[in-house]
């Protein structure tokens, strides 16, 4: 029994780093939008938001079926638990990347007159803190974990200069109030793709010690 049991987590392991990678990769295209206004990659974009779906359905039935039929010991329910809550942000963060990427159209044209410098280092900043919070739960370290939720400071400055460079757009041209909305937009987005980030961790660490606090 303890045997198909490690068999079932292992490939638990393997489907949420399977949906973190998928996740990673809508992030970076839709910074690639961002920084290069690649309109081809939003079709692709979309697309990989119904995979993401399907990956949070597939492991949401699996670890529910772990926890009704394997009645799991401590350690393993606190996994388990924890798959269940990461990948509820994991699914979150694939939809905030779609918005963005759908968004960044309607301000390419105007990227001679908006600055777009802060929010492309957002974009950086956001898809580094996931890709440390899936390394962390891969290599189950909750020192990586801890970096993420400490970065989360670094996002919110940006997010604050973001603010007040739109303020001062629309004040400079109202013409671009509706550019400066959109940027708005698309920087909350970042930003809340940051906190998704540090609740990832924060799942990371309780799967180890068992509580959120670092």
């Amino acid at each position: 029994m303890r045997e198909y049991f490690d068999l079932e987590l292992a490939n638990l392991n393997n489907r949420l780093i399977g949906m973190g990678t998928l996740v990673e990769k809508a992030i970076k295209d839709a910074v690639e939008m961002i920084t290069n206004g690649n309109e081809e990659l939003l079709k692709a974009a979309r697309e990989q938001e119904e995979v993401i779906n399907s990956s949070e359905n597939k492991i949401q039935n699996q670890c529910i079926r772990l926890l009704l039929h394997q009645a799991p010991v401590a350690a393993d329910l606190r996994y388990v638990s924890s798959a269940l809550k990461m990948i509820t942000d994991l699914e979150r963060i694939g939809d905030q990347a779609i918005d963005i990427a759908e968004m960044t159209q309607y301000i390419r044209n105007r990227s001679s007159v908006v600055n777009m410098t802060h929010i492309q280092e957002m974009a950086e900043q956001a898809a580094k803190m996931v890709t440390l919070a899936i390394d962390a739960f891969v290599k189950k370290d909750i020192d990586l974990a801890q970096t993420v939720s400490r970065s989360d400071d670094v996002i919110d400055g940006l997010f604050d200069k973001v603010k007040n460079e739109t303020v001062e757009l629309i004040h400079s041209n109202k013409e671009l109030g509706c550019e400066a909305i959109d940027l708005m937009m698309i920087a909350k987005y970042l930003e809340r793709i940051g906190d998704h980030a540090v609740n990832i961790a924060e799942w990371v660490a309780f799967s180890i010690t068992g509580s959120r606090e670092f």
